[in-house]
């Protein structure tokens, strides 16, 4: 890898979700969320998993700063839980002044060590109020006027903030939470996993709820905070690349584009050009909420950024069936191996994750392109290790085959800025700690559920480790910082002028 070729002012480091590091769960007056309750239903994550405690990052605040300092980072990403900061959530409940002031002394701690803070409104983890008073992202007015009352008071108390993002992964939280079930609140039609739900049009009104909340923050934070902050604001979508499972059929080149249009520009094309993919559109049909003017007018640009969370890949191929009613991909299979029998990547421990870092460059131009030059912080990069769970810890911490993966994807998001003009200007890698994964089961290749550290790993519970550092749960929280955490310091230190 070449040397010095990023500016002074490029910034990198870490992230991290609030339920997934934080736990304190009914500390300091803090409310329940949808993940509180999905997480402590039987069989919803591994082993019984829960965000109770975590990596008890809620204590440990001068610890895990210092572990960024010793990094080198210069910046770092984390989430705000909404039920702490309100309990209840909605804008007429009361504000918890406890949890204001523990988010208040993490943005200075933060300032006060040289680390940016990136700070995220929304990580899938919705106050529990919310959900029962009205079902959440499935009542349109009712979430975007309180997560708007939410977004203001973030604003409002954490003025050093320059950097926020809206929403995480709002494709996580409307399919695999109103489609599949598999996250919380587990809504979906397969009366097997689910009372209540409708696979077919549940995940598309959790969608557009989420677009417009998100629309509603970014008017609030430009028209009443920006000119006195003078910070950012964007929206972070996860993606991954294709390639046609057969590259000489039309059709499985065409449904490449189509899996990319379903996952991301469902949720970019709305931010930067005020509609919905017209692929979308001609197999959903009227199930596809439509915008109206006012609606389109108030998310056209409504993104200072784009915040870009990326792992893997997939071969892709079309169906020649009509589509399923519950269908979110696009009509088409994602694969592991082409038609010529190629392997995209070696196996991790999360199925549907495998390395391919060309692939990383490739979608940057993709971006590049579709969105016409954006400003793009990548806010979410990293990879589970196949067994790694199963490992002593000093067998643990020499973690190889992350470090090797960080160093291919930090090469090639190198490439795509220096060689392809793509505007880059962070990476943040997932996870700093290790955090809880939840699924109690992993479905299909493409279940989206990781993070950096050993936290909590969403569904996986703590099955499944994406973190660069070694969290100790049964030995008092310990942090051992693993090879790849030195790594990413070590390339970056190279990489960035002085």
């Amino acid at each position: 890898m070449a040397e010095a070729l990023l500016p002074k002012d490029f910034l990198w480091g870490f992230a991290t979700a609030s339920y997934q590091i934080e736990g304190a769960a009914k500390e300091d007056g803090r409310g329940p969320s949808i993940w509180d309750t999905f997480s402590h239903t039987p069989g919803k994550t591994a082993d019984g998993g829960t965000g109770d405690i975590a990596c008890d990052a809620y204590h440990r605040m001068d610890e895990d700063i210092a572990l960024l300092r010793s990094s080198g980072a210069t910046a770092y990403r984390f989430s705000i839980s909404w039920s702490r900061m309100i309990p209840l959530g909605g804008r007429t409940d009361p504000v918890n002044e406890a949890g204001i002031a523990f988010y208040v002394r993490y943005v200075d701690a933060l300032l006060a060590a040289g680390i940016t803070p990136f700070v995220t409104l929304f990580h899938w983890d919705l106050p529990q109020g919310l959900h029962d008073r009205y079902l959440g992202m499935l009542n349109k007015v009712e979430f975007m006027q309180d997560f708007e009352r939410y977004a203001r008071l973030c604003f409002e108390r954490l003025p050093k903030v320059k950097h926020w993002i809206t929403l995480n992964e709002p494709w996580c939280s409307s399919v695999l939470g109103y489609n599949t079930g598999l996250f919380a609140p587990g809504r979906c039609s397969d009366r097997e996993k689910s009372d209540v739900g409708d696979s077919s049009r549940e995940h598309l009104v959790a969608a557009h709820s989420l677009l417009l909340a998100h629309g509603a923050a970014v008017k609030a934070y430009r028209d009443d905070f920006k000119p006195r902050d003078k910070g950012v604001i964007g929206i972070t979508l996860n993606g991954d690349w294709t390639e046609p499972w057969d590259p000489a059929d039309p059709e499985d080149v065409a449904a490449c584009e189509r899996k990319l249009e379903f996952a991301i520009s469902w949720f970019a094309d709305p931010v930067y050009f005020g509609k919905y993919p017209d692929s979308m559109r001609k197999q959903l049909g009227d199930r596809l909420p439509e915008f109206t003017p006012e609606e389109a007018a108030l998310l056209k640009g409504s993104n200072d950024f784009y915040g870009m969370n990326h792992y893997t890949a997939n071969y892709i191929k079309h169906k020649k069936t009509p589509a399923e009613l519950d269908d979110h991909l696009g009509n088409l299979e994602t694969l592991f191996v082409n038609k010529a029998g190629d392997c995209i990547g070696p196996e991790t421990q999360s199925v549907w994750l495998r390395p391919h870092p060309q692939g990383f460059r490739k979608l940057l131009g993709w971006l590049d392109a579709r969105y016409g030059k954006p400003i793009i912080y990548v806010t979410e990069n990293g990879t589970s290790l196949k067994g790694e769970n199963d490992l002593p810890r000093e067998v643990m911490v020499n973690d190889d085959f992350r470090a090797n993966y960080f160093r291919g994807y930090i090469d090639a998001m190198v490439k795509a800025r220096v060689e392809d003009g793509v505007d880059v200007r962070g990476y943040l890698a997932w996870s700093l700690l290790e955090y809880v994964p939840f699924l109690s089961y992993l479905e299909s290749q493409w279940l989206i559920a990781r993070f950096l550290c050993s936290n909590f790993e969403w569904a996986e519970g703590y099955e499944t480790r994406f973190g660069v550092t070694f969290v100790d749960y049964k030995g008092g929280q310990k942090r051992y910082p693993k090879k790849s955490f030195k790594v990413i310091g070590e390339v970056f230190g190279k990489l960035i002028k002085k």
